[in-house]
């Protein structure tokens, strides 16, 4: 099938126009790209038997072996039961068609997307922590560099997301992504949404893990949010355009969410909130984990609850608080120093992302407006804080060494 594919001319095109320029284009690189883009077809996410096979055989050998041959001989340099590797074919087979490989390369090059394979240069390394269960590929739109970014956090948490929810989400999503950190998440209504909006409104980078085809966003609300993010960060799946999103691929696609981010941080989560099987692969995965408290009555909250309690998640409430799962006090987004009690008050009542005037963050702060003029004169004069037309905000640590 993959030598059929090959011959086709159109299939080449779509390839040339999909691959990064560091991609190989020997015809062992062009049977190791279709082989990948075919898997991406025949295999679910996350599915580990096909992982661990191409992992060991690579994907053409792999596809030559076990879909065009049917056979066994991968079983040992893979150690999975015999049983399991006959359920595979099993699953794989019904699915094989040089049509919807062929597809999948033209509607994506159609669309304006990009393959990215392992070994590109833009591939997101940190995939790579899933081992047996790492994608294929990655279909994408957009700015794929806001993948590899310095800094990347996971924010995720309840569709059903209260105002305090969003408010939150809101304030740290945004803080963050002005100090350059990309902001990844799911593109879900509620915290997902408040989250990549935050991140978009202070011209920060964000990208969005699709659980069905680039070309069909969900939820259909979200269409002018992806058209955003799209602008200045990526949209992401695994599976080729056409793909419906499922139950089941949801769930899959958390665990990408996870492993691409330094830490992740849940806002708002029921009891069996989905938000807990991002959690779940932060954890399996190593990364650190942030969940934000709720009000204790709450059930929007009680999953972030269940999180403290039960996965020794970190309690995080700000933005510096969630830098601080992967960057230990390294560079503060606000800063403490030797500066007066009213000082750390008024900085901690600022945002990096929003300026108010002077009353307003005398009422945030407690602290009596008189007093709020005079301090922010200083501050201003150490470079922790700037005005703007709109009022006063607190600068980010980035620009404050820039």
């Amino acid at each position: 099938m993959i030598e059929e594919l090959l011959a086709d001319g159109s299939i080449r095109e779509s390839l040339a126009l999909l691959v990064a320029s560091s991609a190989s284009t020997s015809e062992e690189g062009l049977e190791e790209m279709v082989a990948r883009v075919a898997w991406s077809v025949v295999a679910e996410p996350g599915d580990g038997v096909a992982g661990a096979l191409v992992a060991a055989m690579g994907a053409a050998a792999a596809w030559r072996t076990v879909i065009d041959g049917g056979m066994s001989n991968g079983l040992i340099a893979v150690d999975h039961a015999a049983s399991e590797l006959r359920d595979g074919i099993a699953r794989w087979r019904p699915r094989v068609s040089v049509a919807r490989v062929g597809s999948a390369l033209h509607d994506a090059a159609h669309l304006g997307a990009r393959l990215l394979l392992p070994g590109d240069d833009a591939w997101p390394e940190p995939l790579d922590d899933l081992e047996a269960h790492a994608p294929f590929v990655l279909w994408t739109r957009g700015d794929v560099s806001a993948l590899r970014s310095d800094e990347r956090v996971g924010i995720v948490g309840a569709r059903a997301a209260t105002g305090y929810g969003e408010h939150v989400v809101g304030e740290i999503a945004g803080d963050l992504a002005a100090a350059s950190v990309s902001v990844i998440s799911g593109g879900a209504y509620g915290i997902d949404g408040a989250a990549h909006r935050a991140a978009l409104g202070v011209g920060g980078a964000t990208v969005a893990f699709l659980a069905g085809g680039i070309d069909r966003p969900y939820p259909q609300g979200h269409r002018d949010l992806f058209r955003r993010i799209v602008v200045s960060g990526a949209i992401v799946s695994e599976v080729p355009c056409g793909t419906a999103p499922t139950k089941w691929r949801f769930l899959s696609r958390n665990r990408l969410i996870a492993a691409l981010s330094d830490a992740t941080v849940v806002v708002e989560a029921g009891w069996r909130s989905g938000s807990l099987n991002t959690a779940g692969h932060a954890a399996a995965l190593g990364r650190p984990l942030g969940a934000v408290p709720g009000p204790v009555t709450s059930p929007a909250s009680a999953g972030c609850h269940r999180l403290l309690r039960e996965y020794d998640a970190h309690c995080v409430t700000t933005a510096e608080e969630v830098r601080e799962l992967w960057r230990p006090s390294t560079h503060p987004l606000s800063t403490t120093r030797n500066d007066s009690p009213e000082q750390t008050r008024l900085l901690d009542a600022m945002s990096a992302r929003t300026a108010w005037d002077a009353d307003e963050l005398a009422r945030r702060s407690g602290i009596a407006p008189t007093s709020v003029r005079s301090l922010l004169g200083i501050l201003e004069l150490e470079g922790l804080v700037q005005r703007t037309e709109q009022g006063w905000r607190r600068r980010s640590a980035d620009e404050r060494r820039g």
